[in-house]
């Protein structure tokens, strides 16, 4: 997928940021969330390509749209989530309706329906869950029967109901997800066919500007043309198709919403005055609510944007890569937002600061989309493979690589993810020889340790460099500090509790305290309250009050 250049994407950001500042000031955003009210002329008008065409993003230009690349996609739904989630939730929702169409759709469809979005600026809606499915796409109870005339298959009858659906109450098109005769599959719904009808908006604990609803199909009649490519069964082939880039948007969610709740803490700490000077100033405030999250989030920011590069690369899937993301972004901007309220305290826990709302908001992050559990399952999964075939190997060799990065680059951070690496390798193999992901328990544990790992060393390799992307917002030192902090918290989290998970299955760790190193692990968390002192300073010149 084509991505813009810097300059054209900045515009684009700015833009956005100028428009949330002109239309959307947090008084409104407040009073809408407090009447659970879906903002249909906000969204209309970003999507009108006269005030912003956002929607535009996801559409191919032969088709009317500016052919954003993953990475650029990536950037503006950090940006839409920084402005509110519930809207950027909306936006979201057309971006995955339209999903269907532009990966398994045949040249025929892609002209007539992406043509249309783009011009018409319809607001679109993914409907695959079900209520009694969840995330089991495979358990699908909504039908599609054929409807023969003159021998041949001439349209299919929909018969079922989805459940959240975001835009399901105010979308103009719908990508259905049901099982066909041939197995499951996309079919293009319109919103006026007969026996298709939306419910109530739901009353949601937070994104309560996003509209969500559940359907009711009754004997929908699709013409066969609206079968997405024209084959049945290849719906979950097209759904697992783009896990690994529509995860990465709402890893992009939880990069945003969680960095929005950090700021306001950050720039709160240095107007907030106790004993004698801001709380900017002091550790027990910056080392356990700011430093440690901002570490974690930049962490996160390079795993997206190494994944984010690799499909606009030009390769393909990377669900497990997506999964990664998701679950570190999501999970660490919902802790962000949740030690935000502590840090503001009781001005926190009210509704006229925007913290309060923004861990609301973020919650659902962990949840859609897959759920933090099936990202812990799916890393597991994807990730064994590769220890099984590489027998071994694959984490040891990247703990190499990071070696030699160490080796060139000594203050990245490339030294303890070498060491965390190495825990994580040898906590596998134990896994493997006592057979202990036979227990679910293991296996979800795991995802969350290979998680860990892996951005650890992703964050060392973008902190090397000398130069950052447009999306780091610190100098060299900082940058590298919040890597260096990240890197440790791994190794450690990686031997403590990996250590604890093999003996807590099996009573037996068979050296592998040895095997992971432990006391080079202890030795390497000297220096660090040296580095989050530095960390700290500099987030504090990054975002001065205001």
């Amino acid at each position: 997928m084509p991505s813009m250049d810097a300059i054209s994407r900045g515009l684009v950001l700015d833009s956005l940021k100028e428009y949330a500042k002109r239309r959307l000031p947090y008084d409104l955003i407040r009073d809408l969330d407090h009447a659970n009210e879906f903002p249909a002329e906000i969204l209309k008008e970003m999507y009108d390509p006269a005030v912003l065409g956002v929607h535009l993003l996801m559409i191919p230009e032969e088709y009317g749209g500016v052919s954003g690349g993953t990475y650029d996609i990536y950037r503006v739904c950090e940006a839409l989530a920084r402005i509110d989630l519930g809207i950027a939730t909306g936006v979201f929702a057309t971006f995955l309706g339209t999903d269907p169409i532009n990966v398994g759709g045949t040249q025929e469809q892609k002209n007539k329906w992406l043509n249309k979005i783009a011009k018409e600026n319809l607001m679109v809606a993914y409907a695959a869950t079900e209520a009694d499915a969840g995330s089991d796409l495979i358990n699908l109870r909504t039908r599609a029967e054929h409807v023969v005339k003159n021998g041949k298959v001439a349209g299919y009858r929909i018969t079922g109901n989805k459940q959240w659906i975001s835009n399901g109450g105010v979308a103009d098109l719908y990508t259905v997800l049901a099982m066909a005769p041939g197995g499951p599959s996309w079919f293009i719904v319109e919103r006026n066919m007969e026996g298709f009808a939306p419910n109530k908006h739901e009353d949601k604990h937070g994104i309560r500007l996003s509209n969500t609803a559940a359907l009711a199909l009754d004997s929908v009649y699709v013409p066969a043309e609206n079968l997405i490519g024209l084959e049945e069964g290849k719906g979950l082939l097209q759904a697992q198709a783009v896990f690994g880039y529509t995860r990465l948007m709402v890893a992009a969610f939880g990069l945003g919403a969680g960095w929005e709740a950090l700021e306001q803490a950050i720039r709160y700490s240095q107007q907030r005055i106790q004993a004698g000077g801001p709380l900017s100033d002091k550790q027990g405030y910056t080392h356990k609510l700011i430093v440690p999250h901002a570490a974690r989030l930049e962490a996160a920011r390079a795993y997206i944007e190494y994944t984010a590069n690799r499909l606009d690369g030009g390769e393909h899937g990377l669900q497990t890569e997506g999964a990664i993301a998701k679950y570190s972004a999501t999970e660490n901007g919902n802790k962000a937002a949740e030690d935000a309220i502590q840090a503001l305290g009781g001005y926190g826990y009210t509704r006229d600061f925007p913290v309060e709302k923004i861990k609301r908001d973020i919650k659902i992050t962990c949840i859609y989309e897959g759920t933090s559990e099936i990202m812990e399952m799916t890393i597991y999964r994807g990730r064994w493979q590769e220890h099984l075939k590489s027998r071994g190997r694959w984490y040891l060799d990247m703990a190499d690589e990071m070696d030699k990065l160490h080796a060139s680059v000594h203050d990245c951070g490339a030294y303890a993810a070498g060491l965390a690496l190495r825990a994580l390798a040898a906590v596998m193999e134990e896994c493997r020889l006592q057979k202990l992901t036979r227990h679910q328990h293991v296996t979800f544990k795991l995802g969350r340790l290979i998680a860990l790992a892996e951005t650890a060393a992703c964050f060392a390799r973008a902190a090397a460099p000398g130069k950052y992307p447009d999306s780091v917002r610190f100098d060299a030192g900082v940058y590298k500090a919040l890597s260096r902090v990240y890197a440790r918290e791994a190794a450690l989290a990686l031997s403590v509790e990996g250590l604890a998970l093999v003996l807590g299955a099996s009573d037996n760790s068979s050296g592998l305290s040895a095997a992971m190193n432990m006391p080079a692990v202890q030795e390497a968390q000297k220096g660090l309250i040296a580095d989050m002192d530095l960390a700290a300073a500099g987030l504090k010149t990054t975002f001065k009050a205001k």
